[in-house]
């Protein structure tokens, strides 16, 4: 990945962390596009301003027009309403359609950068072994990608849009006010008095503002945990849903998600009740706002110093200058969402950081390519996630066109063994030799199986157009499941639709087509009869005769091919490899 498109956080501030996450974004390669629609966004919104300018002039002229009862100004003023509330919702219409296209241009490429950097170097395994404190990486790249990216640009929008407003009414508002004089100490004058009103009654309302709702941001961040969570149980439980109702667990699951929800159930309670008490502030603060510039300017007006038409200017100005600097208050509720959402990517970099430096940093059991014929560890520790030694001191060599048989008893760690010689398991230490250029093929006891079409279930992971239609037809049939074969464009969840043993037939069709250099069954054949297990092995021998078949299994018919057996057992010194030849 290129240094534009890294993903490293390097901010601990609220706004350090949102730099580090939006930079990447607007110097990437789309830095120009992004830009450019930035920009069209900017000028729509700073346009919409001038607009409300015009807006405010107008209600000077309009309510004068009433008062002095001029009918030809009232109807042209009309008519000039018109045309500037036209032109107004034309340029919102295509502020908010730019405004859409760039949250999903960003989304896309937070996306896209997400789950590159999630797959990459086996992080996403990773992270699941480990956990590197982060939970629920589905609803991190699904949910809170999309809300970052949403909430950025309108926060930041309307925070712009604030500040230009600001500025342009803060003048209107002080030439409009005029000098208010007190009659305290001989009399002191205050220039532009509204301005200076305006400006403490935003300052007062976000102080109660954030004393009312200052518990949000951590509400909200645990209201998106429990609802991940909860969404996940319920997921789990419909994948799971043959074996819960096999073993009549229903009751039992019913009991996890009801505690489950019990979790989404009182921290939405809490937030209910925050969000009811920073409501009815916000509403108030806004509902006395509507009042208050009359309230003030009014006695200007029964002193005949003003006519009727500056009240509704110098209210209009005052509700925009009020407005601009009361931001924080009417998007308090957003940015306490914002920075749950941002607390939650942030943990979710640092996760993948620090997976990403234990791979680089060449830790764990290393997996190399040597110039011999065969595979081979030496003096290999292999260990489990809490650092406790599971195969130690390991000694072991696998010879190419030898079928070799691993045994042993169960938890010795025959399928972690396996783990370490495909290059995912990161615990331990140790160096792993496999031979140039091989081509190394592990059917696990339960294959994966991708939602999708039965095409690309077979032929995983080279998609749907590695193989041709034929290929796959007789890879099936070989391996017992020529009802499947005419199937390969339907698309199923796949796990849930076959038993399995025709998804362990399906994986033997797989090394078939792949045709691996070494090819690892991990109790591959565990949910078949003895003769399709037979079947499927010699099939294996008979069509790929320059595969070195290493088995995992407890059947002794399945011993018959191979021509080695290594016994795996362990005792204080270490792993202990005993080796007999196969009759």
């Amino acid at each position: 990945m290129s240094e534009t498109a890294s993903l490293s956080i390097s901010g601990h501030s609220l706004l350090g962390k949102a730099w580090a996450l939006a930079k990447p974004y607007w110097s990437s390669e789309e830095r120009w596009s992004a830009r450019l629609l930035l920009a069209a966004i900017v000028a729509m919104a700073l346009f919409m301003v001038f607009l409300d300018v015009q807006f405010n002039s107008w209600n000077n002229s309009f309510y004068n027009a009433l008062q002095e009862k001029e009918a030809a100004d009232f109807w042209a003023l009309i008519l000039w309403f018109s045309l500037l509330a036209a032109v107004y919702i034309a340029v919102a219409g295509y502020n908010r359609y730019l405004n859409l296209m760039l949250q999903l241009r960003w989304r896309r490429w937070l996306t896209e950068r997400y789950i590159g950097d999630w797959l990459g170097d086996r992080v996403h395994y990773r992270l699941e072994l480990k956990g590197y404190g982060t939970d629920n990486v589905d609803q991190r790249i699904q949910e809170d990608l999309k809300d970052f990216a949403s909430l950025t640009l309108t926060l930041g929008l309307d925070l712009l849009s604030s500040v230009v407003t600001l500025v342009t009414f803060a003048h209107i508002l002080w030439t409009l006010s005029g000098p208010l004089t007190i009659p305290l100490f001989g009399g002191i004058t205050i220039p532009g008095y509204m301005m200076w009103v305006a400006l403490v009654y935003a300052i007062v309302g976000t102080t109660l503002t954030h004393t009312v709702g200052r518990a949000l941001s951590g509400l909200n961040y645990q209201q998106q945990r429990y609802e991940a969570n909860f969404r996940f149980d319920l997921v789990r439980l419909r994948e799971n849903a043959e074996s819960i109702a096999a073993w009549r667990g229903e009751a039992d699951e019913e009991r996890n998600l009801r505690r489950r929800f019990l979790d989404v159930w009182r921290n939405f309670t809490s937030l209910m009740n925050y969000s009811k008490r920073l409501t009815w502030f916000v509403t108030g603060y806004r509902q006395i706002a509507i009042i208050f510039p009359f309230m003030v300017v009014a006695p200007r007006y029964f002193a005949d110093t003003i006519k009727f038409g500056v009240i509704f200017q110098t209210a209009s100005a005052f509700g925009q200058v009020q407005g601009a600097l009361s931001w924080f208050v009417t998007a308090y509720g957003e940015l306490a969402q914002w920075r749950a959402t941002l607390d939650r990517l942030t943990s979710f970099h640092e996760a993948i950081e620090a997976a990403r430096r234990e791979a680089s940093a060449g830790q764990g059991i290393r997996v190399r390519e040597g110039g011999g014929s065969g595979l081979l560890l030496k003096d290999v520790d292999i260990a489990l996630p809490d650092g406790r030694t599971l195969l130690g001191k390991l000694d072991l060599s696998l010879v190419a066109g030898q079928n070799t048989l691993i045994t042993g008893p169960s938890g010795v760690g025959k399928s972690t063994l396996f783990r370490a010689l495909s290059g995912i398991w990161p615990f331990g230490q140790g160096e792993v030799q496999v031979p140039q250029g091989a081509r190394l093929m592990f059917l696990p006891q339960r294959p994966y199986m991708p939602i999708g079409s039965l095409r690309e279930a077979v032929a995983y992971p080279a998609g749907a157009t590695g193989f041709s239609d034929e290929a796959l037809r007789a890879a099936l049939d070989d391996c017992l499941l020529p009802g499947l074969a005419a199937r390969l464009d339907e698309h199923e969840h796949w796990a849930q639709r076959l038993s399995p043993g025709e998804q362990q037939r399906l994986a033997f069709a797989r090394a078939l087509l792949h045709k691996p250099d070494w090819l690892f069954l991990d109790e591959a054949t565990s949910a078949l009869d003895t003769a399709t297990e037979q079947h499927l092995y010699q099939l294996i021998q008979d069509r790929l005769p320059a595969t070195t078949v290493v088995s995992i299994a407890h059947r002794p018919t399945v011993a018959a091919f191979h021509a080695r057996q290594l016994l795996l057992s362990r005792d204080e010194a270490g792993a202990r490899v005993s080796e007999s030849a196969m009759s």
